[in-house]
């Protein structure tokens, strides 16, 4: 038996006859007929009795009408089910952002969002962007905000990387140091001779230091390293050294002060990883935007 037999049982039996439920199911009288007959010349029955008032079903016929109704039963249930889903989907939002994206980016973002959807689901994970592709593809975000260093990336398949901005590195200096006494931007190589304070090896802001003061002609003297510009930034303050910190991630700690970078200046990419289709989930495309709008306001130099 096919599902689409049952159900036709089921409505020649609401509709009492073949015509209403023809109309019903949106199709020509023939076509129903035809439909009946497969199905009574398979079973080797007959299963409804045509009249001049109308059908009626056999009792073979109202057999299978029972199980009819209950496919059309489950088959509404799913829809409403399913109709229930896309309606909180539509409202729900799972975001992830690296450290400075969750702090200067998303607030104003989440912020606009909230006013125009006051009834959203939002969670938000603090997360490090090397996972926030994975976190994307798993189902377990629906947006995350990740950065990369001087190497573009290659989303997988059905995933897709939207620009943000670009974040330019300056270095960070402890507020009495003799490079500050002239204004404009420092270079590198003036700073061949100090103590730095840099993000942890392994990782690809550290991996960009290494390649940046190599091409400016020195072997660094570390000092200190953590996996947080903020550290690094409350280190220079005590005066241990110096530091290389992405402008977004300024945290204008005590005793600190910043001077933008002489060509060439490393950067890092700030970009907002999807799902290709991501229609399911509507605030995808709108909290796109809001974080455009944010980054394109926040580009400035600080």
């Amino acid at each position: 038996m096919e599902p689409a037999q049952l159900q036709l049982l089921a409505l020649i039996d609401r509709c009492g006859s073949m015509a209403g439920a023809a109309q019903a199911l949106g199709r020509t009288p023939a076509a129903v007929t035809q439909q009946l007959a497969k199905a009574e010349r398979e079973l080797g029955t007959t299963l409804v009795h045509r009249g001049p008032r109308g059908a009626a079903l056999t009792a073979a016929g109202a057999l299978l009408a029972q199980h009819g109704r209950v496919i059309d039963e489950e088959t509404q249930r799913a829809a409403s089910g399913l109709d229930g889903l896309l309606g909180r989907l539509s409202l729900r939002l799972r975001i992830g952002a690296f450290q400075a994206a969750a702090l200067h980016l998303l607030p104003p973002a989440l912020t606009a969002l909230r006013h125009r959807y006051p009834d959203a689901d939002l969670t938000v994970t603090d997360i490090t962007s090397d996972v926030g592709i994975d976190e994307v593809v798993a189902g377990r975000l629906d947006v995350a905000v990740i950065a990369s260093w001087d190497t573009p990336l290659t989303p997988p398949e059905r995933v897709t990387v939207h620009p943000l901005l670009r974040d330019p590195m300056v270095v960070v200096l402890p507020d009495d140091h003799p490079a500050l006494a002239a204004p404009g931007p420092v270079g590198l190589a003036q700073l061949r001779d100090e103590a730095w304070v840099t993000i942890l090896a392994g990782h690809a802001a550290r991996a960009q230091f290494d390649r940046v003061t190599a091409a400016a002609g020195f072997v660094p003297r570390i000092r200190f390293q953590t996996a947080s510009y903020d550290v690094a930034q409350a280190l220079v303050g005590t005066g241990i050294g110096v530091a290389l910190v992405s402008r977004l991630a300024l945290a204008h700690a005590p005793g600190t002060a910043h001077r933008a970078l002489r060509p060439p200046v490393p950067h890092r990419d700030l970009q907002v990883v999807t799902m290709t289709d991501a229609t399911v989930t509507p605030l995808v495309a709108v909290f796109l935007r809001l974080l455009q709008d944010v980054a394109g306001k926040g580009d400035g130099d600080g």
